[in-house]
């Protein structure tokens, strides 16, 4: 059994524990080790997420199961156009893969796109990410190609959008 609730700055450092132990898993092969570290302490510093809630510059959902934090999902209106809602993050701990967690929380993340009367959903995707077939499957097709820098390193993406 399994509920969605939105995150409150509570739910920072749960966030933090889920986002490093699948980066960990997802990224190694694609990334290197500094890169990674790097890319995880400024994405997801607790300074970061808990501006983030607190100032409601993104909406996090955590996915609830047995109690406990198992995934997330975060998303906004995009900065360069509000017409765009853009889901930043979607993250479900290994041992839940396959439980169709991501589904759910991309699925709750559209229908409160479209609540907000949006009918357009990007995201990034990194171009070596497995995760690509996956949203694919859930009706998003790349868009374009975006290099995006932080700090002194870059992430390879593409943007895929589905219309909602």
């Amino acid at each position: 059994m399994h509920s969605i609730r939105e995150a409150t700055i509570n739910d920072v450092e749960a966030i933090r524990e889920i986002a490093e132990t699948t980066w960990r898993q997802v990224y190694a092969p694609i990334l290197a080790k500094e890169q990674l570290d790097f890319m995880l302490a400024e994405i997801y510093s607790t300074e970061k997420l808990t501006s983030q809630i607190s100032n409601n510059i993104q909406t996090f959902l955590m996915l609830i199961e047995g109690g406990e934090p198992v995934a997330f999902a975060a998303y906004s209106p995009r900065e360069e156009n509000s017409e765009i809602y853009k889901l930043h993050k979607l993250y479900c701990l290994p041992q839940t893969q396959g439980k169709g967690y991501g589904k759910i929380l991309i699925n709750r993340v559209i229908d409160n796109t479209i609540a907000a009367g949006i009918h357009t959903l990007d995201l990034n995707v990194n171009r070596h990410n497995n995760a690509k077939t996956f949203y694919e499957k859930m009706g998003f097709e790349v868009a374009y190609e975006e290099d995006v820098p932080i700090g002194k390193y870059w992430m390879n993406d593409f943007v895929m959008r589905k219309k909602l």
